[in-house]
């Protein structure tokens, strides 16, 4: 094997021994990737070196020196890579020696085929013209030099440098700009049939300008990985350039198999899952740094006015956002007591707030979280995955939170399954998305239809593993149900909940192949739906999870003619399903503890609390880790029970996962009542609550504060509205508009009214008070917090105890939906 040495001694000989040295070096399958790119450098160099020296000496010209910029500069030559040069001299010399000079050097590479750009300049011309053109800037911070006076080269780059991070301030937000129109254009990469290895998004021109803003000394990329991932970009360009033969960076669908082979890869897959792997570590370290370097402009802007007015460097704000969770200067951080080595649901509580106030997570907070945080048991805490639902539950503001967790591997770690997908490409054009960013984009488009189910938190987990089995072989919805039910054991759904996941995810294609491809007039056709379908509720999560599955494929998979065909065929199917209405369940007996509260408060006339703290394991110093709270309130039937208790908890922070009202029936003689009547009911009411930060208030304090509200010295309205404007509540997402229905089958003994709503502080308040001033009687009520969305069952009746009439009872849904609103 010819050894480099020998390749440069050929090389020095001219023209024709470069070429032949080039040649061989490029044959060579034992060098490739950095090594084979610095050997190419390092022999042109040599080449230009003498070709430069001898053409100086014709020519006449001291004062003078060949420059390399750009990727040449940068060491980074492909085989089919231009040669960026720049003929650098002090102006010493005549115009005329100059250009004998430059045409000495030129000429012999284009002779050659060599592809050249290149330019002659003093340093004033060159420090002129990159403060005018950008890009030229650019690419002279690589510049290296490769021939002629080392003095001039060395002061050229030094002045190039520091012009460059003298005018930061104004060319980085020229250069973001530079950056976004160009993914405009190009796309990203990371999801591309047949990227641009260059000029994507997440290719090498983001890369590029990475180093430029870390040699700005404003900010600097995370470095972890990007290195691996410019690589892994580099080589593939490499091997497309010699499978061609052309200088091209389009990894076209003809030309991946051969690149796959040059690289040593299984087959084009494979070729692009590494591609796109590393297209997504240069966007999100993209992500992160001009987040960063915006963040450092923002400071430099405000603080020379701050410091007038205050003297000092101002602390920064931090406002809670979750339990251990705040915000500061726009992102999402880790409050100073947070405890992630301890707080195993911290991750997707950090995740699940930021997605829902629409910020980023900081790099160092996850990070941390990564690096400290223990695995969940399984199945989850109950904490866990509500967390999870209202991350995915978020919309568009999920995907950046969501891309974070998967850059530091917290995705894979909490969903194995994941890994299998993760990055998958999809050669069905039709397709916009890899396979895990289909399956979040699934799940953003779900999040907008969550008012049109009754379980939107089965719908958000469908949505996120409707194609889990695309990573396995044979036929992806077989695969997925096997997978789907084992994921939703992991994150602690209950049997019943197992099953339907698991059905919807096997069957998710079924309605809108059918719909498209069968006869709906064949009662055949609607019988075999219904049969695989089996319930209305599952039904339900179908329907909306195909049309958030197609609107999520892309522009070409939904139309306004295949919604009205899905919409005919459920319909059909719903029908021959009727016979599953949903019946008013027995209420359950009282539990010794609700009947002694209820005793209790018909004895004292006034409301009892009692406060119930769960816990998990110890922990490894012995201490339980709190999870939730059980708060039951019994207290004598009156007006305004409902909104009193709901606007208590809202003003002590506590957020509502679950409740149940219902009236139950004690002997008068229990009470201050006696001999007057024979019976009288107590209301009971069981909630689980959780700080939204903080510590637990004490069941004394809320009991007093609920006096007060039921006898109206306490303004419960007034209190909220005040906290609202002193500490607006930030609302990144915006979430669907609440939707309120009367269920006309549900009950014979009430009528039933459905709320389905963004949770919110306050949110129970705001019913309950639009249902007193109704005038009508809470019967029961069920009320649940599935992620973000509240779903709520409220069983009233009239004055006299029956339920409303039609039109009564659907102004009274119209009336509850506007106190939303």
């Amino acid at each position: 094997m010819t050894s480099l040495e020998e390749m440069t001694e050929q090389a020095d000989s001219g023209p024709s021994g470069y070429a032949a040295a080039r040649l061989r070096l490029l044959q060579e399958k034992a060098q490739s990737g950095p090594p084979r790119r610095a050997a190419l450098a390092r022999l042109t160099d040599d080449w230009l070196n003498a070709l430069f020296t001898t053409a100086a000496r014709e020519a006449g010209v001291r004062g003078a020196a060949l420059v390399a910029v750009g990727g040449y500069g940068r060491g980074e030559l492909s085989p089919r890579s231009d040669l960026d040069l720049l003929l650098l001299h002090d102006g010493a010399s005549g115009p005329a020696a100059i250009a004998a000079l430059a045409d000495r050097v030129w000429y012999p590479v284009w002779d050659l085929g060599l592809a050249l750009d290149h330019s002659v300049r003093t340093p004033a011309e060159v420090r002129r013209t990159a403060g005018e053109d950008l890009k030229v800037q650019l690419g002279l911070l690589d510049a290296r030099h490769v021939a002629g006076d080392l003095g001039l080269v060395g002061g050229v780059r030094t002045a190039i440098l520091a012009d460059w991070r003298n005018s930061a301030l104004k060319r980085l937000p020229e250069l973001d700009e530079l950056c976004r129109e160009r993914a405009e254009r190009q796309g990203e990469l990371q999801f591309l049939l047949e990227p641009d290895l260059k000029e994507a998004r997440g290719g090498l021109r983001d890369a590029t300008a990475l180093r430029a803003i870390a040699a700005s000394w404003l900010a600097d990329a995370p470095r972890e990985g990007l290195y691996e991932a410019r690589r892994r970009l580099l080589d593939a360009r490499d091997a497309l350039h010699l499978t061609t033969g052309r200088a091209t960076d389009r990894l076209a669908l003809q030309e991946q198999d051969p690149v796959a082979a040059e690289l040593g890869l299984l087959d084009a897959d494979a070729l692009l899952r590494q591609v796109y792997e590393a297209a997504r570590t240069v966007s999100y370290a993209s992500d992160v740094t001009w987040r960063e370097v915006n963040r450092v402009l923002r400071s430099r802007a405000v603080r020379p006015r701050l410091r007038a007015m205050l003297g000092a460097k101002p602390a920064p704000d931090r406002s809670p956002l979750a339990e251990g969770v705040v915000e500061q200067d726009g992102e999402v951080v880790l409050a100073r007591t947070a405890r992630p080595e301890r707080d195993l649901v911290l991750p997707l509580r950090a995740a699940a707030a930021a997605a829902q106030a629409g910020l980023p997570i900081s790099l160092h907070a996850v990070r941390r979280l990564a690096a400290a945080s223990k695995p969940l048991p399984v199945p989850w805490p109950a904490e866990a995955r509500q967390e999870l639902i209202t991350l995915l539950g978020a919309g568009e503001s999920t995907v950046p939170v969501w891309e974070a967790l998967e850059a530091e591997g917290l995705i894979s770690q909490f969903l194995p399954d994941w890994e299998r997908v993760r990055c998958r490409p999809q050669r069905n054009p039709v397709h916009t998305w890899t396979v895990d960013r289909h399956l979040v984009e699934t799940a953003v488009q779900a999040s907008s239809l969550t008012r049109r189910v009754g379980r939107p938190d089965l719908l958000l987990i469908c949505a996120l593993l409707h194609d889990i089995g695309k990573g396995w072989p044979g036929d992806h919805s077989v695969a997925g149900e096997v997978i789907a039910r084992d994921v939703a054991s992991r994150i602690g759904f209950d049997r019943e909940d197992m099953g339907v996941v698991a059905t919807v995810v096997r069957h998710h294609l079924l309605l809108i192949d059918t719909a498209t491809r069968r006869d709906l007039d064949d009662p055949a056709t609607v019988s075999a739906v219904a049969t695989r379908v089996g319930s209305l509720a599952t039904l339900e999560l179908l329907h909306a999870l195909t049309e958030a599955d197609a609107l999520a494929t892309g522009p070409a998979a939904w139309s306004s003619w295949r919604a009205s065909l899905v919409d005919d065929l459920v319909a059909r199917v719903a029908a021959v399903l009727a016979g599953d209405a949903v019946t008013e369940p027995e209420p359950a007996a009282p539990s010794a503890e609700q009947e002694r509260l209820a005793v209790e408060a018909l004895r004292t006339g006034g409301p009892v609390l009692a406060l119930h703290a769960q816990a998990e394991a110890p922990q490894d110093d012995g201490e339980p880790e709190p999870v939730g709270v059980e708060l039951l309130i019994a207290l004598p039937d009156q007006p305004g029970v409902l909104p009193a208790a709901a606007g208590v908890l809202a003003l002590h922070r506590l957020t509502v996962r679950a409740a149940d009202l219902r009236a139950v029936e004690l002997p008068a003689e229990l009470g201050k009542d006696a001999g007057r009547k024979q019976t009288t009911e107590v209301l009971l009411l069981s909630w689980r609550v959780a700080a939204e930060y903080g510590s637990l208030p004490q069941a004394a304090r809320l009991r007093a504060d609920l006096v007060r509200a039921l006898d109206g010295s306490l303004d419960i309205p007034s209190r909220l509205a005040e906290r609202e404007a002193a500490y607006p509540r930030r609302r990144g997402v915006t979430a669907p508009p609440p939707r309120v229905t009367v269920a006309p089958t549900a009950s014979q003994l009430a009528t039933v009214i459905e709320v389905r709503a963004q949770d919110a502080p306050g949110l129970l308040h705001r019913i309950g008070r639009a249902l007193e001033e109704a005038r009508v009687r809470v019967r029961s009520a069920h009320v649940s917090t599935l992620g973000a969305n509240a779903v709520d069952a409220f069983y009233v009746t009239n004055e006299r105890g029956r339920p409303l009439p039609e039109k009564a009872a659907a102004e009274l849904a119209g009336a509850v939906e506007a106190a939303l609103r």
